[in-house]
């Protein structure tokens, strides 16, 4: 049986003028135009998020692209994470009072900054405020900061986030072990706020360092 070009859904998008469409063709030969939108992640496989003309929405795999097609996704595509899989449904963000569910449609360019804190701590709260600020005043696509809890329960960690309005994602607490099994980033103080590059390499742990920090991400 062969596999269509496309899964169809019902939802139209709406496009902007400036679209940057382009051919994108199956292993069988069928060819479609279409915009290329967001990548995400189904399982081990590498999923394209796609807008036709008609404004509706395309789902394909990588797997299912002609070998010129698939060299052209990678092209649009960033460079893969160490930390993918990790952060792959595991964040959590602020919107409002409560908490909802947060997926990275696009991966930082160049860092991920883990910032290590907790509720209970005094440097902590002190350190917060001016982090905030930096992320409102800085943020590009070039990183992004993702929390890494050390407070004892998820009431703890969310009450903290939300009582300072934290604008950057967190990592559910219920994968915070094995977060912190796969990446031992030598934390043995908090506050604390690592940079890595997107293989996994400590950049710096001295993030805390906001000015550099500036320099580093811009």
């Amino acid at each position: 049986m062969k596999t269509p070009l496309v899964i169809l859904a019902s939802v139209a998008l709406a496009l902007p003028s400036s679209a940057a469409f382009a051919t994108w063709t199956n292993q069988e030969g069928k060819s479609l135009e279409m915009e290329l939108v967001e990548v995400t992640a189904e399982g081990d496989e590498t999923v394209g998020v796609f807008v036709m003309r008609n404004g509706k929405k395309a789902i394909l795999k990588k797997s299912t692209l002609s070998e010129e097609s698939a060299k052209q996704f990678d092209a649009l595509t960033p460079s893969s994470s160490v930390f993918d899989v990790v952060m792959n449904g595991n964040l959590v963000i602020l919107d409002g009072e409560k908490f909802k569910d947060h997926k990275l449609t696009k991966r930082p360019k160049k860092y991920y900054v883990f910032y290590y804190t907790a509720s209970w701590c005094g440097p902590c709260k002190a350190f917060t405020p001016q982090l905030i600020k930096f992320y409102n005043e800085h943020k590009t696509e070039n990183f992004e900061i993702v929390l890494i809890s050390s407070d004892s329960d998820v009431k703890s960690m969310e009450s903290y986030a939300a009582k300072n309005k934290m604008p950057w994602p967190q990592l559910k607490f219920d994968q915070l072990a094995t977060f912190k099994g796969k990446f031992n980033h030598g934390v043995s103080g908090i506050p604390s706020v690592i940079v890595c590059d997107l293989k996994g390499n400590i950049v710096t742990r001295d993030g805390r360092d906001l000015a550099a920090l500036e320099q580093l991400v811009k």
